[in-house]
């Protein structure tokens, strides 16, 4: 091999047998596929030890990508059960998914998600650094951290949030904004503390180019934290957010010098009126590398049903811009989430990413909702589920009542405005008793 990451072979003009799966897959030419990764504009996650991965674009002209969070906590340490969340997960077809485990030893969940997964893998090493190293967080080094990093890259994640962001500049104007919900990222807040605490610069930010070459061996994408992401509606846009933006803006070309892949994570909760301008600040900010957001949540008013708030406003970021949604699942806010939340979750993002990409115009998005249509126009119903985003659930509900025409449902019966066109249309008689 004459290339260490998917962006250096591009630079260097090679098509990739990962780039050629993938622009396969997006119904695009493979060298306009190759010139968007080497200008950085598309990423392609794909560690070098992670063999059953089936690799995705994130990026410029690509189908909005989703991702799914898992992984066990302190208060739920049932690998059993996230590994079955892992199944839910790629049934549904999440394209990501994360291991946000933050408790004991991580290593083997790890090993079996990277084994057994076709989606791409990440991880946030910051969340692992204390089972990892067995020590508090005042006394890890900054050494402490790149190693921890090492290790999931040496384990084949394709992708790590790392929050190099969070320097001091940047924690001075978040002291300056007063925000109400202060740091809402786990990772951040971690960070922030270990700062406070030392009284050092992140190690992220200090050691940023020995962090690369970590990455750029393994071909490990870089998905840059947005520690200051607002957690409620009060504190989106604030001085915090775009000052860290601002950073994260200097530390893509960095990383694009060095060959290695670039994905920025954007804004968390955010009122709908705000979404499209922030999403045009990050492509200018950021120089149109791939972007990740984090919902965003409209409003802060409805737990439990977080899914819905997430897919609005992944919807309206994805429309304008964005290339990746994080999922939300409806125990948002609320617990460590069951099989049958990320199955919800999954949905609402595919959803929105699904409406997304129409609007976007991306290359054949339009096409499953017009061969859904043809079904419906014939009261076709094998044809209707076998487009639905959803089929189990679409063919419950069909099951559970019988209407006296077995072609329409109970909705309408007789009066199905279908039915009625098409007999009226064949110059057949509409009878409705």
């Amino acid at each position: 091999m004459t290339y260490s990451t998917q962006m250096e072979a591009a630079k260097a003009g090679i098509v990739t047998p990962e780039m050629e799966h993938v622009a396969q897959h997006e119904g695009i030419k493979p060298e306009i596929l190759r010139d968007r990764v080497a200008a950085g504009t598309v990423a392609i996650p794909a560690n070098h030890n992670h063999t059953a991965l089936v690799p995705h674009g994130v990026g410029e002209g690509l189908r909005t990508k989703i991702n799914v969070n898992l992984g066990i906590s302190g208060d739920m340490r049932d690998y059993d059960c996230e590994m079955k969340k892992v199944d839910m997960a790629i049934k549904y077809g999440a394209e990501a998914i994360m291991d946000l485990s933050n408790y004991g030893k991580t290593h083997d969940f790890r090993h079996a998600l990277v084994e057994k997964s076709p989606a791409m893998i990440g991880t946030v090493p910051m969340y692992d650094a204390v089972g990892y190293l067995e020590k508090d967080l005042a006394h890890i080094s900054a050494q402490d951290f790149l190693e921890v990093v090492r290790a999931h890259a040496e384990e084949g994640v394709d992708f790590v949030t790392i929050h190099a962001g969070l320097n001091r500049k940047a924690i001075d104007s978040f002291k300056r904004s007063g925000r109400k919900m202060n740091i809402v990222s786990r990772g951040g807040s971690l960070i922030y503390a270990w700062m406070e605490m030392t009284g050092n610069e992140n190690p992220f930010f200090e050691h940023y180019d020995e962090l690369l070459d970590i990455l750029y061996e393994h071909d490990v994408t870089i998905s840059l934290g947005d520690a200051l992401r607002p957690g409620c509606l009060a504190d989106a846009s604030d001085a915090g957010q775009i000052g860290e933006l601002i950073e994260l803006g200097l530390l893509t070309t960095r990383a694009w010098e060095r060959n290695v892949q670039v994905m920025v994570e954007g804004p968390g909760h955010m009122a709908m009126n705000e979404i499209a301008a922030n999403m045009v600040m990050e492509k200018r900010l950021c120089h149109n590398a791939p972007f990740y957001v984090l919902g965003p949540l409209v409003t802060d008013i409805a737990p439990g049903y977080d899914h819905i708030t997430s897919a609005i406003g992944g919807a309206i970021a994805a429309a304008n811009g964005a290339d990746f949604l994080c999922y939300v699942t409806p125990a948002e806010h609320l617990r460590l989430p069951s099989v049958e939340d990320v199955k919800e979750g999954v949905i609402a993002s595919r959803i929105a990413a699904h409406a997304a990409d129409i609007a976007k115009g991306i290359p054949g998005a339009r096409d499953w909702d017009d061969r859904m249509a043809a079904a419906r126009q014939q009261l076709d119903w094998p044809a209707m589920f076998d487009e639905a985003i959803d089929r189990e659930k679409a063919e419950a509900y069909v099951a559970t009542t019988k209407p006296a025409d077995p072609s329409t449902c109970t909705m309408c019966g007789a009066m199905c405005s279908v039915r009625t066109m098409n007999r009226a249309m064949n110059g057949e008689n509409v009878s409705l008793l």
